[in-house]
């Protein structure tokens, strides 16, 4: 049934023994927090062995998952709750947390794999892309244009067609995976293109989740180009990982300065916010750690809305969700009054949480499934949630027969609703939107996409 699970299945004893050594490292720890961490550590120990096989989008949900929903808040209930202050510490007990939250993420995994056999959906077939590209030389260069392009016309087009731009901004990623997959040589010059403009975006706007999320999807299609070696898979991960943390530690004071203090965003001043960060000798303080952990932690805004609903607020029983639903599924000029992005009133309606103007929160999956079903409800709804994007995964398995192309466009629609951090009517929103971008895309240009398989010529 969950086949796609089952490369891991080696990693049991692994994991039995990291669950014995947290408890003999951290007695104290609950079990609901080492459950947690194991869990979590299993994940992880997924996604690194699927590296240099598929481009792992299920193992990405699971780990970006686990990571907001059980790690972040495992930590703060074993010591960096100590720092927060208001809405930002843990509101209710870590069993009643854990109670409802961590069988909510393993039934969302389950979900995400049920029925996907070797993961079917993210099984890149190089062989028959190659095939594709042969006489089609000039396609992934079109789709780095068309990303540029796009990129550029987004920053000045009418609010109406900005996410539709902002999608096709993401082709030129697509065209370099493509490069990458099937050329013989690495291409530094169209690497250093591609991802030199997303830097300078990131540093500029002082928004480094597009970076991080194209990044870690870069070492993916790395890895299954050229498969490297378990020693030079954990170097690279544990770069991105060291690149991601020091991120986390240092983009609250650089969005001061940029943001407040309107500095211009760019290298030098970021690098001067590094230096004196570093300089300052706090940067791997225990209180930094725990500030940083606040952005990982999205269980300390469960706990606000499970501290609010329904002792202040009764169980929605779907209304909310028809709300992200319209807004996921409706374009805005059929429903003129649907949630936008970053919400405030509905994220403080729902969340009983005050935020200042300009702040942007996201109730997550997680907490919008509590708000209209309870524990029970909200449990069964993240499976069937899971699901919903493993369906889709299968679906473009299906129809990467004839359009091989499509397996390396997952990652354009899921870079987005792999952040479990975001707004229900968001991630939906991309899922919903860029699928049928790419359904309108390969209709048009049907004989440039369509492709017959030759398996003559394989054997």
């Amino acid at each position: 049934m969950f086949d796609s699970l089952r490369v891991g299945s080696r990693y049991n004893i692994g994991l039995f023994l990291f669950f014995v050594l947290l408890k003999v490292l951290f007695f104290e720890m609950s079990l609901w927090s080492l459950f947690a961490l194991s869990f979590s550590a299993f994940q992880f120990s997924l996604l690194f062995e699927s590296l240099g096989k598929v481009i792992p989008v299920r193992h990405l949900f699971g780990s970006f998952m686990c990571l907001q929903m059980l790690v972040g808040p495992a930590l703060a209930y074993n010591g960096l709750d100590q720092f927060q202050v208001g809405h930002f510490k843990m509101q209710i007990p870590e069993s009643d947390y854990f109670y409802y939250v961590l069988p909510s993420v393993v039934l969302f995994v389950l979900g995400l794999h049920l029925k996907s056999r070797y993961y079917e959906g993210e099984k890149v077939d190089v062989y028959h892309l190659e095939q594709f590209l042969s006489n089609r030389s000039t396609l992934p260069f079109i789709f780095i244009a068309v990303g540029f392009v796009a990129t550029f016309l987004s920053q000045s087009i009418g609010t109406g067609l900005t996410f539709v731009f902002y999608l096709l901004g993401g082709l030129k990623f697509i065209g370099l995976f493509l490069i990458i997959l099937t050329s013989k040589r690495f291409n530094f010059l169209t690497t250093f293109l591609v991802y030199g403009s997303v830097i300078l975006s990131s540093v500029a706007t002082a928004m480094f989740h597009d970076l991080l999320t194209w990044g870690i999807f870069l070492l993916a299609i790395f890895c299954v180009k050229y498969k490297p070696s378990n020693v030079i898979k954990l170097t690279l991960l544990l770069f991105f990982v060291f690149i991601s943390v020091f991120i986390q530690l240092i983009k609250g004071e650089y969005r001061e300065v940029t943001w407040k203090n309107e500095k211009e965003g760019d290298i030098e001043t970021l690098g001067e916010t590094v230096q004196e960060q570093v300089s300052s000798q706090e940067l791997f303080s225990l209180e930094r750690l725990a500030q940083s952990n606040v952005r990982i932690n999205q269980g300390a805004i469960i706990t606000n809305i499970m501290n609010y609903i329904p002792e202040k607020k009764a169980f929605a029983e779907g209304a909310e969700l028809v709300d992200v639903l319209e807004a996921a599924i409706m374009p805005r000029f059929l429903s003129e009054n649907k949630l936008t992005a970053g919400n405030r009133e509905f994220f403080m309606k729902w969340s009983g949480m005050v935020i200042g103007r300009g702040v942007s929160m996201g109730l997550s999956s997680v907490g919008d499934a509590y708000i209209n079903f309870g524990v029970l409800g909200g449990i069964v709804f993240m499976f069937f949630y899971g699901l919903l994007f493993n369906r889709v995964l299968l679906y473009f398995h299906k129809k990467s027969n004839i359009f091989p192309v499509l397996m390396v466009l997952t990652p354009l629609v899921f870079y987005y609703p792999i952040r479990p951090d975001s707004e229900l009517h968001t991630l939906l929103g991309h899922l919903i939107k860029s699928c049928f971008l790419i359904f309108v895309i390969i209709q048009i240009w049907k004989p440039v996409f369509f492709f017959q398989r030759n398996e003559s010529l394989k054997s």
